[in-house]
């Protein structure tokens, strides 16, 4: 598989602290991890400050394993007066192989907002 053309917003790697039941990365670790990579592009978008609204059509496609190169690839596909939609997929990097797996998907939609949390119009 070939990696996203979209930028590499953030990288990270899957430790054992990050586990579910069954020994894989757990779901909520690897959306926090999305959220933040997703983040990255609104803000820079915003020029500030934003806030996630909605996650829309969040995909699982593999697991994540302990030791996993996580990269978080994100890039904006719509914007608003105050919003925007950021595409979002994660890659990781499986260890020794250097095996490259797409191993999730997900919309994140972000609002700018003020200091005081209110919304506000995209620059």
């Amino acid at each position: 598989m070939s990696r996203p053309s979209a930028p590499l917003a953030l990288q990270t790697i899957a430790m054992p602290a990050d586990t579910n039941a069954n020994g894989d990365i757990f779901g909520g670790w690897l959306m926090a991890q999305m959220d933040l990579g997703a983040s990255v592009v609104a803000r820079a978008r915003a020029r500030g400050r934003v806030a996630t609204i909605a996650v829309e059509a969040m995909t699982f496609l593999k697991p994540v394993h302990v030791g996993d190169l996580v990269s978080i690839h994100a890039e904006i596909m719509s914007e608003g007066t105050t919003s925007m939609k950021v595409e979002t997929e994660v890659w990781v990097t499986r260890q020794p192989e250097g095996l490259q797996i797409k191993v999730t998907e997900a919309q994140f939609v972000f609002v700018a907002v003020d200091e005081t949390g209110r919304k506000r119009p995209l620059p």
